[in-house]
């Protein structure tokens, strides 16, 4: 029974009024305001009009007041069932933000103090029947900060060292603080007769060609008093296919296994199908009768992390079904700053979205939430692996606490039980860069205090999973690995951050000695990709700036302009000075709020490419590339690749290409050689040939050559090297293009220019287009070389089949366009334009004249 229904809020000063009063079921509660669950208390004031929209220009400062309040739900709830004897009665909230106390009818019945996991009650006895009242208290974090420690390392809020709550609501460098409060999941009852289910663990435990055995582990409780021996029945369902095994239980503990003959396995999507069986667990008494049941979607695959090549080399690979995977991928930051109100279909989109980009990993980051069921049901349907990190991030925390650590036990074992059933889940990681950053911090002499939460990753969480899930890899920290003297992100062995690039930071570093960072053109330059021979790039990135119908909608009248203070407040990294030496190395610093729109995200589309690729080509040495990051929780410049409106910027269309499963590169800088190589990341082998052609800005052929090749499976070929005088027959490196293009479609175009953007001087170019509003695309075409071609469209959660792209003189391109959320395109306000476009031409009819 899902209690979705009335709820009332309100506000009080903390302890104005006696608890008892407010939760009694006679207290009067007709004028509080109706309220959503699961929802927040900034959502329910914005819904109403009581505050600004904390998204609009410098609002969220205004709401601070909100986190020294003491917020009361309120609902009522009919109750017409008999509990029996052997009958019991769960009131279950899966989420509760953050110091509730709980009262039924009047009564406490219990507190929590941790966001993160579900909180259940046994309320048989508290329920009456007809009426009852649940009233639910939320403190203000403050109240439980008083006499705490809080005067070592921590980011972002020194409140969070002891809140088990999403670390970003109180800000982080891509978002503002806005400390939530709420029920923000479901609230359900749930009545048990005699025993129920606590935790379901099914697993793949061998796959061969003809059969897999899964094995399903069950616990349980039952009423001390019912003394029955219960039973276990177990089904798998594809279709029509059903497979059942049956076993007894012993106290309170039961397993069984079921043979699938000739099973479908789980892929990622790239690779192939990512099957999904139907499991459904049932615990019957003597008589037969089901007590509980629980269903479940179930991938049959088997996942490893190999840290060695046969030839005894370090790796860091990901291994899935015996296939060698190489990771594409991106960072997962919460879907919104007020996650109880974001809607299921937020993740549905976006999710989708890193699937057409061919990326087949999201990495859950440690400073938000353990995300919702529907984040993981998604990502097993879609054929998506999660790195699911624990949610401890950039701060010091007190295992020397004995409270706390109850606490934080309590939610890892909840945590664990949780997650452990989706196909999806590749890899539990204990934290977000503290072990690396405590060396770096307490090296400069910042952190003078012990590692506080070292015996939280190296003891408490292994131990958790070695009981619950001990076939899943458990890493300790991102990044984590040392050989030797080195740090933690030691590129020859683990994984990696490179911050390097974007941050400046001088690698690679030893334990003990100062931190250097070189904040110069060179020091933060994505060139410096190409120096990283990482085994696994967790997180690397860059920022880039929203599309311009996000920011127009969220900066306020008159200061939509380049520097203003409304734009310089939506970048929350500090050093703003760093995105400015990225732009100037590499596209020259803009100077009028279009050009810094296209600058950034043309610099932060193209440096990825550089990265990817060159992470790519070191296949299977390097076997992964997760993006930093791929969405935005609100309408800032962000290092992410869709803006809070869900339109993908630059870089999420160039994924499309650099991410391809086939894809033949050019690794060259300049002055050097052209190196082509040929990426084949699917299973079959590839059989093409690579057209290279070196054109002029006014599409004149400077040099060409076809060239035929066999890629293996799963294969990184060397194809061809040419020099730079080879291909350019005497014309100026900065006069053309390179593209490469596929003779049986097997692989995306490429294109490269032989110098950065600031150095080339481009053509002035006119654009012609058209437009279908029955099929929702726009044909474009230019008359010379167009560079970063932008389809603008006013309007929130719209994807083009392509954006951001260049035209080659005379080169016509038609893009589909389509809404995520159904609405229709408004194609009579978009608009066209290149960086070095002089006009563009509407078309009088549907297709443009030739």
């Amino acid at each position: 029974m899902k209690l979705t229904g009335e709820w009332k809020l309100k506000w009080f000063e903390p302890g104005s009024v006696p608890s008892l009063e407010v939760a009694a079921p006679s207290y009067i509660d007709h004028f509080w305001m109706e309220a959503s669950v699961p929802g927040d208390v900034h959502s329910e004031l914005l819904e109403k009009k009581l505050i600004e929209d904390p998204f609009v220009g410098h609002n969220d400062l205004a709401c601070g007041w909100m986190e020294e309040k003491e917020w009361w739900y309120r609902t009522t709830f009919l109750w017409e069932d008999e509990c029996l004897e052997e009958d019991y009665l769960h009131l279950i909230f899966e989420g509760l933000d953050t110091y509730a106390t709980i009262y039924l009818n009047g009564k406490e019945i219990g507190s929590t103090e941790n966001m993160l996991v579900e909180h259940t009650f046994e309320i048989t006895r508290q329920v009456q029947r007809g009426k009852n009242v649940i009233a639910v208290k939320f403190d203000p974090i403050s109240l439980h900060m008083k006499n705490k420690e809080q005067d070592y390392w921590c980011s972002y809020g020194k409140e969070r060292i002891w809140t088990r709550k999403a670390a970003m609501n109180f800000g982080w460098d891509w978002g503002p603080r806005l400390v939530t409060a709420g029920i923000w999941k479901d609230v359900s009852l749930k009545k048990y007769k005699k025993a129920h289910l606590e935790g379901i663990h099914a697993k793949t435990v061998k796959i061969e060609e003809d059969q897999a055995v899964i094995e399903v582990e069950a616990s349980f409780k039952q009423l001390f008093k019912n003394k029955e021996t219960l039973s276990l029945s177990v089904e798998l369902r594809s279709g029509t296919e059903v497979i059942t095994s049956d076993a007894d239980v012993l106290r309170a503990y039961g397993r069984t296994t079921i043979e699938v003959p000739r099973p479908k396995l789980w892929w990622t999507h790239d690779l192939g199908e990512p099957h999904l069986y139907q499991l459904k667990v049932e615990l019957k008494g003597e008589d037969g009768l089901v007590l509980d049941v629980h269903e479940q979607s179930f991938g049959i695959r088997q996942i490893q992390v190999e840290q060695t090549h046969e030839n005894g080399e370090n790796l860091f690979a990901f291994n899935l079904n015996g296939v060698r995977l190489f990771v594409k991928g991106a960072n997962w930051i919460p879907v919104h700053s007020f996650i109880g109100s974001a809607e299921n279909s937020r993740y549905t989109k976006l999710l989708e979205l890193a699937q057409d980009a061919h990326m087949n990993m999201m990495r859950v980051w440690g400073g938000g939430i353990y995300e919702k069921d529907i984040f993981y049901r998604e990502c097993d349907r879609l054929g998506l692996l999660v790195w699911q990190d624990f949610m401890f991030a950039n701060a010091l925390y007190p295992d020397y606490n004995r409270n706390f650590m109850l606490n934080v036990k309590d939610e890892i074992t909840k945590v664990i039980k949780r997650l452990r059933n989706y196909s999806c889940l590749a890899i539990w990681c204990g934290n977000n860069e503290i072990d690396w950053i405590y060396d770096r911090k307490h090296s400069d002499g910042e952190i003078t205090t012990p590692f506080y939460g070292e015996s939280i990753y190296h003891e408490v969480i292994p131990e958790l999973l070695a009981e619950l899930d001990p076939d899943r890899l458990y890493w300790p920290s991102s990044p984590f690995g040392s050989s030797g003297d080195s740090d933690d992100d030691d590129e020859t062995v683990g994984d990696r951050h490179n911050w390097v690039v974007w941050h400046g930071n001088v690698e690679p570093r030893k334990k003990g000695e100062p931190v250097i960072q070189d904040i110069s053109l060179e020091g933060v330059s994505f060139k410096q990709y190409k120096k990283d021979f990482t085994l696994f790039s967790s997180e690397f990135g860059m920022h880039a700036s929203s599309n311009a119908y996000t920011l127009s909608n969220y900066i306020p009248e008159g200061e939509f302009y380049w520097k203003s203070a409304e734009m310089s407040y939506r970048n929350k990294d500090h050093f703003h000075e760093k995105g400015i030496l990225l732009m100037e190395g590499f596209t020259g610093v803009p100077g009028t709020i279009e050009e810094y729109m296209n600058y950034s995200m043309l610099t932060q589309a193209e440096g990825l490419k550089y990265g990817i690729e060159h992470y790519r080509r070191r296949k299977p040495y390097t076997s992964g590339a997760l993006i930093w990051q791929l969405n935005d929780c609100w309408p800032g410049t962000s290092w992410s690749m869709v803006d809070y409106e869900l339109l993908p910027k630059a870089s999420y269309y160039y994924a499309k290409r650099f991410f391809a499963p086939v894809l033949v590169t050019v690794n060259h800088d300049p002055g050097s050689d052209l190196e082509l190589t040929v990426i084949n990341d699917s299973l079959q082998p590839v059989n093409d040939s690579v057209t290279m052609e070196v054109l002029d800005f006014n599409g004149k052929t400077v040099f060409s050559k076809d060239l035929d090749f066999e890629a293996a499976g799963n294969s990184v070929l060397s194809l061809a090297q040419f020099t730079e005088r080879e291909i350019l027959k005497g014309e100026k490196p900065e006069n053309v293009i390179v593209c490469l293009s596929s003779i049986n479609g097997t692989f995306p175009e490429n294109r490269y220019y032989l110098r950065d953007f600031k150095d080339i001087t481009y053509p002035e170019t006119h654009l012609e287009m058209a437009q279908s509003k029955e099929e929702n695309a726009i044909t474009v075409r230019a008359d010379k070389l167009a560079r970063f071609v932008k389809i603008d469209i006013p309007q929130e959660e719209v994807v083009c089949s392509d954006n951001f792209f260049d035209l080659l003189p005379g080169e016509e391109k038609t893009v589909h366009i389509q809404s995520l959320n159904n609405s229709e395109v408004r194609l009579e306000s978009f608009k066209i334009s290149a960086i070095n476009a002089a006009s563009v031409k509407q078309a009088e009819t549907q297709a443009i004249p030739r």
